[in-house]
């Protein structure tokens, strides 16, 4: 993986906003976008580092569930949680500061609000709320998915909740903890006119995310399952920078389809009606994770912050408030490969 280099992060924006109570760092280029799509899926933030933001409690957009936009601060009110507290590094305790990597371009789970500083989704809801409770300030380093894990090697960042998978290369070189649970799934433009289904997506171009399980793990295997492994021509594996520029591509039909996380294709197709349909079944469904660097002595107190927020109100909240309610987990594990 390529290490991050700093620069400026475009992309359009979703509607409405305030700023929520949390640092923001961006990283990395990534160019406009013009479709009318991507007014359904953006995100993000101007040039900067580490800047503070005010601390206000609203919601835009109205309503609850995927559609709107939530950009108050959900850890308002939530106090530390002793037990977890107890288990964290002094010289983390000391700092006051948690590190949180995220690629703030994959709504609804991870993106910026149209303010231009504040990251919402459900991930930023829960590295607000694991900060909370344990006692800690967050910030948030806004970086390309694909770096997120050298970052994390090399101490640039003390997490990430960026709905990541629990492959075996990546448990070698991470700890992992589970906190809910994913789909992946398959985006074709509205209609199906080419009338593709899951399983029979041999000899077509198929868009997918660099570095995400999408394209290391699922791609790769529904292609030997359906395809090769029956004398069919492989699936053509599409890599791009983000779910943004894949859909993009496949609005402009420069590629057949889309493999992604289900949450985020189908927060596409809600946005943009008429533009998307997601294939049924899905792909494949699994627990996702936080992570960590290997062996981090603040995996401990992380985990237990988890299995806090699980066990309280909160994580209900976080998850219906995205549409996520079929989605949540009881127990905090440390997670087992998935590929």
């Amino acid at each position: 993986m390529e290490s991050n280099r700093t620069g400026r992060r475009t992309v359009l924006r979703t509607a409405g906003a305030v700023a929520a109570a949390m640092q923001v760092n961006r990283h990395l280029s990534i160019p406009i976008v013009t479709t009318a799509l991507a007014l359904a899926l953006a995100a993000c933030g101007a040039s900067g580092t580490a800047q503070n933001t005010g601390s206000k409690s609203t919601t835009q957009g109205g309503g609850s569930g995927a559609s709107a936009e939530h950009t108050d601060d959900i850890s308002v009110g939530v106090q530390p949680d002793p037990k977890a507290v107890k288990l964290l590094p002094a010289a983390v305790k000391a700092k006051g500061t948690l590190s949180v990597a995220m690629d703030l371009t994959s709504p609804p789970t991870t993106f910026m609000a149209s303010d231009n500083k504040t990251p919402i989704g459900f991930n930023p809801d829960m590295a607000r709320l694991i900060a909370a409770k344990l006692g800690l300030k967050l910030q948030v380093n806004n970086i390309k998915f694909d770096t997120i894990i050298t970052g994390l090697q090399a101490g640039r960042y003390d997490f990430t909740a960026s709905t990541m998978g629990a492959t075996k290369d990546r448990l070698n070189v991470l700890d992992m903890v589970d906190y809910f649970k994913a789909g992946t799934g398959v985006s074709v433009p509205y209609g199906n006119p080419q009338k593709l289904g899951t399983h029979t997506l041999c000899g077509h171009r198929v868009g997918v995310q660099s570095g995400s399980t999408a394209e290391l793990q699922w791609l790769p295997q529904l292609s030997k399952q359906d395809c090769t492994g029956k004398g069919k021509p492989a699936i053509k594996a599409v890599t791009l920078p983000s779910v943004n520029d894949a859909l993009t591509q496949l609005v402009s039909k420069r590629i057949d389809a889309v493999m992604y996380d289900f949450t985020g294709l189908q927060w596409a197709a809600t946005q943009q009606p008429k533009t998307f349909d997601v294939l049924k079944p899905l792909v494949a469904t699994k627990t996702v994770t936080v992570a960590l660097k290997k062996d981090s002595a603040l995996t401990p107190a992380v985990k237990a912050a988890i299995q806090s927020i699980i066990d309280s109100p909160k994580y209900a909240q976080a998850l219906g408030r995205w549409g996520f309610n079929d989605l949540g987990i009881k127990t905090a594990a440390m997670a087992v490969p998935q590929d």
